[in-house]
């Protein structure tokens, strides 16, 4: 492990696979001793915490030099209680009160174990220390599986307010005859290619097929960024976003859709950028959480009456 110095916290990012882990040090969010492992085999609420607490171990040996901890999580999830309400992925984790559950196995008082939305937590990264750093209005979109989104103004995140979909969640808005996830995710692409072909490939395939130069492959994804960039042209007109950060795995293939997005979106007044910090951007986003928590606690502090005349040795205490 590295010895790096100053403040530092225990991230995590929670997948439906995976788990990773690092450090998060609060001079520029850089991560240090970076550890991944599959989720248990084992589907029980203590194998996953066993999990969690090797892989803090592995990233910082003594858990005693950490401030604490910050998840992301996918959701439904209840962030302030870390109670998961998830049926199917995680079920294990079904009501388990994992704040206090993880705050006991790494003997910390309760309170240093804090959880927020891995979609948040990638469009934190990325406007922390990635594409949408000093960005005033961002919006992130996870395209995977399913399809993530968080919105950003001034380096807070929002789910509520103009032009804002409720709890800033754009995979069930309706659209084209369904919801955007029908066509903005690996299924929508899966179901194109097959509709086209007969056959069954996985994204990652048909993009090989599509950089070789296949013509359907080519057509799949012209098409997906068509529906990209129109959907995203429905859903964020309202509230104006200045950056637009496209991350998960379609991401990686960029360059087979974005030049149809960008034509789709003409008449919005947004540039669309690919995330700097890829599978790192979630840990990294979970670190500028902690710290953003950690400087607001300490300005309403300061600005408590109780405070007011106390020197600086004082308030460390």
């Amino acid at each position: 492990m590295a010895s790096a110095a100053g403040s530092c916290v225990l991230v995590y990012d929670v997948g439906g696979s995976h788990i990773a882990t690092a450090l998060c040090f609060a001079d520029g969010f850089r991560l240090d001793s970076i550890a991944r492992a599959c989720l248990p085999e084992q589907q029980t609420s203590e194998a996953f915490v066993d999990v969690l607490h090797s892989l803090a171990l592995k990233a910082a040996r003594d858990l005693g030099r950490v401030e604490g901890a910050e998840l992301a999580m996918p959701g439904p999830f209840d962030y302030e209680k870390g109670i998961s309400f998830m049926r199917h992925k995680l079920p294990y984790l079904y009501d388990v009160p994992l704040a206090s559950v993880l705050s006991d196995r790494f003997g910390w008082r309760h309170g240093r174990v804090r959880f927020l939305n891995d979609a948040a937590a990638y469009l934190l990264g990325e406007v922390g220390a990635g594409a949408a750093r000093g960005v005033a209005r961002a919006v992130g979109i996870t395209l995977g599986t399913g399809v993530g989104s968080a919105f950003a103004v001034d380096g807070r995140i929002v789910t509520e307010g103009p032009g804002v979909p409720p709890g800033g969640e754009i995979w069930n808005v309706p659209f084209r005859g369904g919801i955007v996830e029908d066509l903005i995710s690996t299924r929508g692409l899966q179901r194109s290619y097959k509709g086209r072909t007969g056959q069954q490939r996985e994204v990652a395939s048909i993009a090989h097929y599509a950089n070789g130069g296949e013509v359907t492959a080519c057509e799949v994804f012209e098409e997906f960024g068509n529906n990209l960039g129109l959907a995203l042209l429905h859903l964020l007109s309202e509230f104006k976003p200045n950056v637009v950060v496209l991350g998960g795995g379609i991401a990686r293939s960029a360059n087979l859709f974005m030049p149809d997005a960008i034509r789709a979106l003409d008449g919005l007044d947004v540039e669309i950028r690919v995330s700097k910090l890829g599978d790192n951007a979630p840990l990294v986003g979970a670190g500028f959480a902690w710290f953003a928590q950690k400087a607001k606690s300490a300005a309403v502090s300061m600005a408590s009456p109780q405070h007011k005349g106390s020197t600086a040795a004082e308030l460390q205490k």
